[in-house]
Order: C-alpha cells, then sequence, then structure tokens
C-alpha cells in the first residue's frame, strides 16, 4: 500500500528567507497536471505559487481509463468525495481484470484485487490452496476470491461490516472513469485552491546558466517563470527531453507492442464490474464499462499486424456501435533514464509509457507525487535528493514491467508468430528468479515496495499456466481435514456472500448515477486513457 499523500496538515508559514521554493509550474495540463495540481495544492496551502500551462488546441484523445485501488488514497487525500467523484467522470467500480485467451485461446482467469480466505497458524491461505490444488482437493484459485465471484455475477457493494467479519467486509475495489472528466474535475478544486492557469503553448523554454529551466515562453509572448517545473507534457517531454536531455531507455525487446487503435462504443446491456483484457493475435483489446459508454482499444505490435487489420478486429469486437471514428496511438514501451534532471520532475507520459495492461498508468503518477513529497527540493536541488528520487523510480518502474512481460512470455500460445515470438523472449532477471521461486514451492516474495503483492503475483503465474513442483513444507503442521475444511468454508461463506450484493447497475444507481449526456456529447465530448497526449 501506498502511504497517505498527505503528511502534515498544521505546517507553519512558510519563511520567506527559508529554503521552501516560491513557485512552482506544471507544464502540461490533462490526468498527470491535475493530478499533481491537486495534490501540491492542498499540501503546500497557498505557500508556493503553482501555475499551470496547458492549451487548448492540444486535445486529448481515447475512451476511459480504469485504475487500482490505491486511487481511493489519492482522492480521498486531495479531499474528493468519492460518490461525487464517480457522477463528475461517468465513473463505475472496479473488482480487478479478467483475462481471456491470454495462457491459450478460449481460457479465461481473472487477477482480482484483494485477498485469499484467511490464515491459518500464521501460514498464508494461497500455501494451502497450493498443496490441495495440486492433490486434486481443491478448487481453482478464482473460487476463493469474492471479488471474482462478484464479477462473474454482476455485483458490487463497497465493504461492509453489516453482516460481521465476513469476505463482505474486505472488498477491494478501483474504479473506471473518463480521464477527461477527471481531469476536469480536479481543474475545478485546484482552481478553488488558488492554482492559476494559464493558456497557451509553449514555444521556448528558457535556462539558467547552470542548465536549469528558467520560464516558458507562451505562443502569446508571456513567458512565465518558476522555481521548479514539472514536464506533463506528455509523449515529447518538452522539457525533460528536448530541453534538458534525459534520455530514454526503450523497453520494446520485452514488450514489444507499439501501437493501439482506440474508439469508444455504445453501452452493454448489463454494467460489469471489472476490466476486461483479450489477447489477439498481435495483441490485445482493453474493454472498460463507463455508466453512458464502453472504452475500448487495440494495443498490438505492428511487426506482425498491420493498422488497416488491428482497427478491423477491433471493430468487429464491439458490445455496440461505435461513438466515434477510431484513432491510432504510436508509443514506445519504456521510461526516462532520469525522471528527475535539476529543477524539473517528469509525470505522467512525460516519465515513460506502460502499456495499460495492468492500469498502472494513474498510479504511477500518483506514486511519482508521493515520492515528490518525500524528497521535496529546496531552492539548492540537491544532487543527492534528486538520484535517490530516481532510484526509487526506476526500481517501481522496473518492476511493472517485469509484471507486464510475466502475461506474454508465459503463455501456452503458438498460434501466431507474435506469440511465438513472446514466448522466446529473453526476459529480466528479476523477473526469472521470480519465476523459479515460484516453480520450485509456489512461493512469491514481494521485494521492498514493488506495486504488485504476493496475491496479484499469484493470480498471473497461475492463470498464465505456470505450476508449481512443490509446495511450502510448512503447511503440513496442520491436519490435511482441518485444511481442506477450511478450504471449503472459505468456498461456502463467499458462494452465500455474493446474491447479498446488490447488482453493480443497482449500486451505481442508488449511490453515484451520472447525468445522461446527450446523443451529441457522447459522440463528440473529449474523454482520455492511458495513452493520451497530455501537452
Amino acid at each position: 500500500m501506498a502511504e497517505p499523500l498527505l503528511h502534515d496538515a498544521s505546517a507553519p508559514a512558510a519563511n520567506a528567507d527559508g529554503p521552501l521554493l516560491r513557485k512552482l509550474v506544471i507544464v502540461g495540463g490533462g490526468t498527470a497536471g491535475w493530478m499533481a495540481a491537486a495534490a501540491l495544492s492542498k499540501v503546500l496551502r497557498g505557500r508556493v505559487q503553482i501555475e499551470l500551462v496547458e492549451s487548448d488546441d492540444i486535445g486529448t484523445v481515447g475512451v476511459g481509463e480504469a485504475t487500482i485501488p490505491m486511487i481511493q488514497q489519492f482522492n480521498k487525500a486531495v479531499g474528493l468525495d468519492e460518490n461525487e467523484f464517480l457522477r463528475e467522470t461517468q465513473g463505475t467500480f472496479k473488482l480487478g481484470i479478467e483475462f481471456v485467451n491470454w495462457r491459450e485461446r478460449g481460457h479465461r482467469y481473472f487477477h482480482g484485487f484483494g485477498w485469499f480466505g484467511q490464515a491459518l497458524h500464521s501460514t498464508r491461505f494461497e500455501d494451502y490452496w497450493q498443496k490441495h490444488w495440486q492433490r486434486g482437493t481443491a478448487q481453482d484459485l478464482d473460487d476463493y476470491s469474492i471479488g471474482h465471484q462478484a464479477a462473474l455475477a454482476g455485483r458490487f457493494m463497497r465493504p461492509t461490516t453489516e453482516f460481521g467479519p465476513s469476505p463482505l467486509a474486505d472488498i477491494a475495489y478501483a474504479f473506471h472513469f473518463d480521464a477527461h472528466l477527471y481531469a476536469r474535475f480536479l481543474r475545478r478544486v485546484s482552481e478553488g485552491r488558488g492554482v492559476q492557469r494559464t493558456e497557451g503553448r509553449v514555444v521556448q523554454v528558457h535556462q539558467h546558466h547552470n542548465g536549469h529551466v528558467r520560464s516558458v515562453q507562451l505562443a502569446s509572448g508571456a513567458v512565465v517563470a518558476g522555481d521548479f517545473f514539472l514536464d506533463c507534457s506528455g509523449f515529447q517531454g518538452l522539457l525533460i527531453e528536448q530541453t534538458l536531455k534525459s534520455g530514454f531507455e526503450d523497453w520494446s525487446d520485452l514488450l514489444p507492442c507499439d501501437r493501439a487503435i482506440a474508439v469508444p462504443c455504445a453501452p452493454a446491456p448489463q454494467l460489469l464490474p471489472f476490466t476486461r483484457s483479450t489477447a489477439h493475435t498481435a495483441g490485445w483489446q482493453w474493454r472498460i464499462p463507463l455508466q453512458h459508454r464502453i472504452g475500448n482499444g487495440h494495443v498490438f505490435c505492428s511487426r506482425f499486424m498491420s493498422e488497416d487489420e488491428a482497427t478491423h478486429l477491433l471493430l468487429t469486437n464491439l458490445d455496440g456501435e461505435p461513438l466515434a471514428e477510431p484513432r491510432t496511438l504510436r508509443f514506445t514501451t519504456g521510461m526516462r533514464k532520469q525522471p528527475w534532471v535539476g529543477n524539473v520532475l517528469a509525470l505522467g507520459l512525460a516519465a515513460g509509457f506502460m502499456e495499460p495492461l495492468e492500469s498502472t498508468s494513474i498510479h504511477l503518477v500518483h506514486t511519482a507525487l508521493l515520492k515528490l513529497l518525500q524528497f521535496f527540493p529546496d531552492r539548492g536541488f540537491n544532487p543527492v535528493v534528486i538520484a535517490e528520487y530516481n532510484r526509487q523510480a526506476r526500481f517501481e518502474w522496473e518492476r511493472i514491467r517485469d509484471f507486464l512481460v510475466l502475461h506474454y512470455h508465459q503463455t501456452l500460445r503458438d498460434d501466431s508468430p507474435f506469440w511465438r515470438h513472446c514466448r522466446q523472449l529473453s526476459i529480466p532477471d528479476t523477473l526469472r528468479a521470480k519465476m523459479d521461486l515460484y516453480r520450485a514451492h509456489g512461493r512469491v516474495f514481494r521485494e521492498a515496495d514493488e506495486l504488485f503483492t504476493e496475491v496479484s503475483w499469484l493470480q498471473v503465474m497461475h492463470g498464465q499456466g505456470l505450476r508449481a513442483e512443490g509446495y511450502f513444507p510448512l503447511v503440513d503442521v496442520v491436519d490435511d481435514h482441518a485444511v481442506r475444511h477450511h478450504l471449503q468454508n472459505t468456498r461456502d461463506i463467499i458462494q452465500r456472500c455474493v446474491p447479498q450484493m446488490p447488482t453493480h447497475e443497482a449500486y451505481i444507481a442508488r449511490h453515484c448515477p451520472a447525468p445522461a449526456p446527450t446523443a451529441l456529447a457522447s459522440r463528440m465530448a473529449p474523454t482520455a486513457h492511458p495513452l493520451e497526449p497530455t501537452a
């Protein structure tokens, strides 16, 4: 779990002669820019002037955003009411991701949020499950997940203790929402706290003699100066790359997809509380259900499929009528070699790109802001502080990269050149070590603050077909009969709990229904997704 975003709500007034920054400039809006503005305006409490520069002439493209549960922490920290947030963003709830055709064609598995069962004698539930699944005396993993069983039934509720200590008290969830509307919502919050928005397109960057950025000049001729700059300019990295030459580390040898076709479509009759990822012959398709439409996209590798083929495949696999023309986005997976250089810190797509397979785009903005607050600079910009930020950012990005590579590499598919290529990838040593450890006795260990937990790794390793050759020996301390009873009892309780939950549609209708957009607005309003250009 990430730490709370806010640390000290009673900070003393800033000393004009002290080291605190006087002005912070955010270059670029979109999701990353307005998340930064909302978070920093809450923390800095008007002691540091914040100005955000963006251009209405530079639009955003896309169809929806999926998240992971830590988004709740960010929203709470910046003071958002959850029901209002969902109404304002056409949002829905998310219990996890269903993966279709990834291990092999026709196979499905679920990467859900939360935990499995209860530990016995200090040994994790999943270790007991591993032994009994290998022996044929336990059901498959998904049967012990309240999130997966609720998702299958199309049901949702926030965690509650109304029914006592049951799985209903442990429901973990995230959201789907229109990221353009989210940025607009955060803009309103930020401007209410004194953030100044300046309209304009950056045409020139001015630097100090030491290379630090002094100011940005807009097409209007206006000059915006500051002490510290957050680069939220999207793929182009206007400050971090074009000006400060951070360099980009290309990971396309590990994650070869380099294109996405995106299109929204009309909603389906049932509003599902999960994201779906469906593997195709040269990539995969996302499906993100919002209240007013479904966001869809086809991520693929242009070495193995043309744009026309990819577009046709996407359009023939939609739930409803397309609501816009398909748009193509080109990307290279990887990260800036140094996301913080001098007095410039890159956020969002300016910092790097990770395909949205596990919904990590917004989370990476959130954790970058957390680290920024932990290493918040003074006007001297100590290089030791900057180096530590960059080290921690690299660790986080590389471990997420490994998790994504697992999906592609650990597959039984050999029905297309793309999947045969993925099976033969030379994977990072860090991923190889995790896979080897799991194969030995079904164990996964989370290193330091890497994002994905042991349970996440377990679900994807097992779902993708990686099998353990043994099990954790300490489970033999407990009598097999008692363990089988514990497993069956867990499954039975979940089966009794799910019918107590309302349908996803009914829950939203009761707590957070969004206003219905007009037909024209639903077709024309800009939306955004993890690939959005935000300059």
